[in-house]
């Protein structure tokens, strides 16, 4: 459904004073438990599509839902409090939520390693960076003006540098399940700074379930360790989501790097489908951004979660990618730009479409 102004087929002219009614973006502070003092904003796109983006949490988002379906999976933690220090080792997963989206990087992404360059964590600190808000912009159906946003930077920086800026703006269309992620980072210091940077998107159920299609055309490889060529090997479909697994119990997981292949505009386009919900969830962006998909399955009892994740590199290391020759350095004053989508399909010849553009 796409709503516009003046349109009569959708009613609501003369019957609505405030557009809170139909969708928008409310604030909010949490106020109990982990995530005690964390600014977040729930925002509503009237379509039965609504998110919480986590403000002191690099802008993230967490929980996400269409009509009565969680399409994310959150850990058993959730939503916690920034841990700005959380930058040694695997600390950064005390702090995980899972959600839609968390973002990994800005410098590193990949697991914890330590070379000439300097000491690195899982997965970097942007996650654990607050926003400062710039701007939140609600929809004004009346002036024809239907979308709805959130801005904030995000600063991971230190004196001596690096110094990186991420710059993001998250928004959505009133009456459309669809939500934008625009990302500029900037480096504010006065040397070239590495940078790598991975959106770490993960599903959970009911969108994951047996039998929920993982869709995507390309090449797909292991990332080499034992319990990845496990899940990732010809003698197994990993392109649909199995039970519960006993090998996957604690720490069991697997992991695939893909390659995927763009339309004739360089658009990657992957996603989920549940045939049983009647329910896909297609994610968009460019190949020339974010050339690397890794896939993680994770199917542990009660910590059942598959995630797709473009970046700028698979998830490695800052190590790896420097000896690869494929790590990224920007300028002194120089930026690089990212856009993301995801949207919700339940109409059946938009997921068929999907599934012929995106499938095998």
């Amino acid at each position: 459904m796409q709503m516009a102004k003046a349109n009569p087929k959708f009613g609501w002219e003369d019957k609505v004073i405030n557009y809170a009614q139909m969708g928008g973006i409310e604030t909010s502070v949490l106020d109990n438990g982990l995530g005690k003092g964390t600014r977040i904003a729930w925002v509503n796109t009237g379509s039965g599509l609504r998110y919480k983006v986590v403000i002191d949490r690099g802008l993230d988002i967490a929980d996400a839902f269409y009509n009565q379906h969680s399409l994310a999976w959150l850990s058993h933690a959730g939503v916690t409090a920034a841990r700005p220090g959380a930058s040694r080792g695997l600390e950064w997963l005390y702090t995980f939520a899972g959600g839609l989206l968390t973002t990994c990087g800005l410098t590193h992404v990949g697991g914890p390693e330590s070379d000439e360059f300097g000491e690195r964590s899982l997965h970097g600190r942007i996650s654990n960076i607050v926003g400062g808000v710039e701007s939140i912009i609600q929809p004004n159906p009346s002036a024809g003006k239907l979308q709805m946003s959130i801005t904030a930077v995000m600063k991971q920086s230190r004196v001596f540098g690096p110094n990186l800026e991420l710059k993001r703006t998250i928004s959505s269309t009133l009456g459309e399940p669809a939500v934008r992620i625009h990302d500029v980072v900037t480096n504010a210091g006065n040397t070239a700074a590495p940078h790598m940077i991975l959106y770490h998107c993960n599903f959970g159920w009911p969108l994951v379930d047996e039998g929920t299609e993982i869709v995507w055309k390309g090449k797909c490889v292991s990332r080499g360790m034992d319990m990845d060529n496990a899940i990732f090997n010809s003698k197994r479909n990993f392109r649909k989501c199995p039970k519960p697994l006993d090998s996957h119990r604690g720490g069991g997981e697997g992991c695939g790097f893909i390659d995927v292949k763009p339309d004739s505009k360089g658009l990657c386009t992957v996603g989920l489908y549940n045939r049983k919900l009647g329910l896909a969830l297609v994610m968009k962006y460019k190949k020339k951004q974010l050339p690397c998909l890794a896939n993680w399955q994770h199917w542990g009892y009660g910590e059942y979660v598959t995630a797709l994740e473009p970046g700028t590199n698979p998830p490695i290391g800052q190590s790896s990618a420097r000896k690869q020759k494929k790590l990224i350095h920007i300028a002194p004053g120089a930026s690089r730009t990212y856009d993301l989508e995801i949207t919700v399909l339940t109409d059946k010849r938009q997921i068929n479409r999907f599934l012929k553009t995106a499938g095998q």
